[in-house]
């Protein structure tokens, strides 16, 4: 890896990030056009858009928690804390779908990657849906601030 620079955000389905840019483009057509009341709907489909995720650049340390609409991220850059650990443990994520008054959940595994620091507090930088992928990126990130990391995807954790 040669990106000092690591990112995620959450994804997010095709349907609602189309829903999400017509209600946008209707909203600012109406307003200009009609009435600027249509702007409300410009804010739900941005408010649809909308992605949650977090960033650490490794090379100044310093990490965001970032939202991003249409590529175009806010957040704001904070000092990484004294990092004790880096810690990659299995969870579900759960989706929820709905339509036409019916509705299904659906959850698959996934991957996080913790740091933690002051014994018990952490900062969320990373998802990923491949185990490799996430001991890959854990791998790195111990590496380049001298830290250890936590296998906590099975029962009984171990250190690597």
């Amino acid at each position: 890896m040669n990106n000092n620079i690591l990112h995620h955000l959450r994804k997010i389905s095709t349907m609602k990030l189309v829903f999400g840019v017509v209600l946008f483009c209707v909203g600012i057509f109406g307003a200009i056009t009609n009435n600027v009341f249509n702007l409300v709907l410009s804010g739900i489909g941005v408010f649809l858009m909308l992605r949650e995720g977090s960033e650490i650049d490794l090379a100044s340390k310093k990490y965001r928690e970032i939202y991003s609409i249409m590529g175009i991220k806010f957040g704001v850059w904070k000092d990484l804390p004294y990092i004790e650990y880096v810690s990659v443990f299995k969870t579900k994520e759960n989706k929820r779908v709905q339509g036409m008054g019916a509705s299904a959940n659906f959850s698959n595994e996934v991957y996080k990657l913790n740091l933690f620091y002051n014994r018990n507090n952490k900062i969320e930088v990373y998802l990923a849906e491949d185990i490799s992928d996430a001991f890959e990126k854990a791998k790195y990130i111990a590496d380049v601030l001298n830290i250890d990391v936590l296998d906590a995807t099975e029962r009984v954790s171990k250190w690597l």
